[in-house]
């Protein structure tokens, strides 16, 4: 477990390079620091000093160099827009966007998997058609307009919560982005525990368990439950990046005070450090929870151990 975990670390290390290359030669080729810096400076004396502060009139190998350097010792630049350091901005809001994502994953998790069990047992009656119904909705409804449609109908037909914001840290301004945002890992994972539950209910064992007398509610609680959850675990993995690009739109609807917000800000004023830095801990966030994940999948099935 220890080499594996090893292995996944030193292999993320090229992917992370290729996101900071990626990175930094699509913000250098579309941002313009020059107009933040000409609204900070009106004279010409003034920019040039600050271009010269900030690197601009390096080559950019050297820039590129220097942003890597900076991003291994924990320094991300400062914001040419907002004038904070980009690190430590990151790590005040990095909380909020925790918090309201591992309610969302929670929220999709729970109720996925207990919705596609739902429809499993009941296969081809009405449960199972209204649940499939449901995830179909969910698959499709885009996620801003998701967002957008609750905040018309519970913020303003039926003012039960907040329409923005994170007003007194009250847990009633985390219900509507966290289900907007649950809302399409959920309808996944659904359909997916309810194929991988159906499958292994028919399985040659799940049989057997039956033949040798144990109830079917037994049978399904102690083996076609848990080998039903491999195909799942996986999903959550994949949902990881939903749940980040996802939060981009939310955080921005919702006026949410988390990473995706403060990526938007960055698009938004074209501010390159900032937003190579929460592109950076966006994609590190992303391999540590993929990492994560494989590790308890093999918890959960050992023979994956021997795969790897």
């Amino acid at each position: 477990m220890t080499t594996y975990i090893i292995r996944r670390l030193l292999a993320a290390i090229p992917i992370l390079f290729g996101v900071t290359l990626l990175t930094y030669i699509l913000v250098e080729g579309t941002a313009d620091p020059e107009k933040l810096l000409q609204g900070q400076r009106s004279d010409q004396a003034s920019l040039e000093s600050i271009r010269e502060k900030f690197g601009f009139n390096d080559p950019h190998w050297k820039r590129y160099l220097n942003f890597v350097t900076g991003a291994i010792q924990g320094d991300l630049g400062r914001s040419l827009a907002f004038n904070f350091d980009v690190a430590t901005e990151i790590k005040r809001r990095f909380p909020a966007t925790a918090l309201l994502a591992v309610t969302a994953l929670s929220i999709a998790v729970i109720f996925g998997v207990a919705l596609g069990v739902i429809a499993a047992i009941y296969q081809s009656r009405w449960q199972d058609g209204g649940t499939m119904l449901i995830s179909l909705i969910g698959i499709s409804f885009p996620i801003f307009a998701l967002a957008v449609f609750l905040q018309l109908l519970f913020c303003v037909l039926i003012p039960w919560f907040y329409v923005t914001g994170y007003v007194d840290r009250s847990w009633s301004c985390l219900v509507l982005p966290s289900v907007a945002l649950a809302t399409r890992p959920l309808a996944v994972i659904t359909r997916l525990m309810r194929s991988s539950m159906i499958e292994t209910m028919r399985s040659p064992y799940i049989m057997t368990a039956r033949a040798k007398g144990l109830s079917r509610a037994a049978v399904l609680a102690k083996h076609a439950f848990k080998n039903a959850l491999n195909p799942v675990l996986t999903a959550i993995s994949g949902s990881l990046a939903e749940l980040l690009a996802g939060a981009f739109f939310i955080e921005m609807i919702f006026n949410w005070p988390g990473i995706g917000k403060l990526g938007f800000d960055a698009v938004m004023k074209s501010d390159p450090f900032l937003l190579e830095g929460t592109v950076l801990v966006a994609a590190l966030i992303f391999i540590v929870v993929n990492i994560l994940t494989d590790i308890l999948y093999s918890l959960v099935d050992p023979r994956v151990r021997l795969t790897h």
